[in-house]
């Protein structure tokens, strides 16, 4: 075993940075705080522990926070128009978000000023509601007509939830294609078009249902699918789910099955496998019944019986985390 650094009681070297802040340097290099150190073994951990920390729930208090994770794992094409605390700025027509964006960019000031913000990239820290408000930041400072890369946000820069107005409205529009990339898609250059059916035809058609929070329909060639994010706490949730399991009164109808779940970032998706011919509208209805058991299950405070508790173990076992 290596042996441990002899801890010193003299005084600690003080930061050079500015404000009292030791700057990056490499891992290898000596820290700059003046320690001898290098800075990988000195202040260099906390900035990597800083980094990589996750947060579970980073749309946590954000409207809509439900939709939020099924528009960044779930659903291929959609946007949202975005509400800014103080209203827009001066030459931004509009703030929208995208599930994705052409090339995989982080964001895109158009011509007009209008902003694209795309929220299904791979992000450099843990926290993705920081990194996606930096990208916001720099997007509408950004010139007209320019794409913003990527990169990590500085430490204890905004996150979303100091962008975004609390009690704006979001209301996800799923589409059926990426046309929204492009103001006239009908006249698209030949590589913009070439483009755009790539990206149409890898997309899997999702409708959102209308009568009940944050449920996506989808359909797949062998089978279609409900895909429901769900907000309650999951060990409260999977002993309701498997209360209703336990019962018979899990599914949505004839041929349709309650399969497992989704864990992504902090919230439970419950997925049931649905036959080919049913569609998004036919199940509306039975997906508002269902939300009607789960409150009901939801209340229920009594112990799982023996029988409860093996269908929450099944439950448990099929459960997929995504973040």
């Amino acid at each position: 075993m290596a042996k441990k650094r002899p801890q010193t009681k003299g005084s600690r070297p003080q930061p050079h940075g500015a404000g009292g802040e030791v700057p990056v340097v490499g891992a290898r290099e000596a820290c700059p705080c003046g320690s001898g150190r290098r800075y990988k073994a000195c202040h260099g951990r906390a900035a990597a522990h800083a980094v990589t920390e996750l947060v579970q729930r980073p749309f946590e208090g954000l409207p809509g926070e439900c939709d939020w994770v099924a528009l960044r794992e779930l659903v291929p094409a959609a946007t949202v128009e975005l509400a800014l605390k103080g209203g827009l700025p001066e030459g931004v027509p509009s703030v929208t978000l995208a599930t994705v964006l052409p090339m995989a960019w982080p964001a895109l000031r158009r011509d007009d000023g209008s902003v694209l913000l795309g929220l299904q990239n791979d992000t450099p820290s843990g926290d993705i509601s920081r990194d996606l408000a930096d990208t916001l930041q720099r997007a509408l400072v950004a010139e007209p007509g320019t794409p913003v890369e990527g990169r990590r946000a500085p430490s204890g820069a905004p996150r979303l939830q100091d962008l975004l107005a609390a009690d704006g409205p979001f209301a996800p529009v799923v589409h059926s294609g990426f046309e929204f990339w492009v103001p006239d898609a009908e006249n698209a250059t030949p590589e913009v078009a070439a483009s755009l059916e790539r990206a149409n035809s890898a997309a899997i058609p999702t409708v959102k249902l209308a009568g009940v929070d944050a449920a996506y329909w989808c359909e797949t060639p062998e089978k279609n699918h409900l895909r429901w994010v769900m907000p309650h706490e999951e060990e409260h949730l999977l002993d309701a789910l498997a209360r209703l399991h336990a019962a018979g009164t899990s599914s949505l109808g004839e041929g349709t099955r309650l399969v497992g779940s989704f864990r992504a970032h902090g919230l439970t998706v419950p997925v049931w496998d649905l036959p080919s011919e049913v569609g998004a509208e036919e199940i509306e209805k039975p997906a508002a019944e269902f939300a009607e058991r789960l409150a009901a299950a939801l209340a229920v405070t009594e112990p799982l019986t023996p029988e409860e508790r093996r269908a929450r173990g099944g439950l448990t076992n099929r459960q997929v985390t995504l973040s």
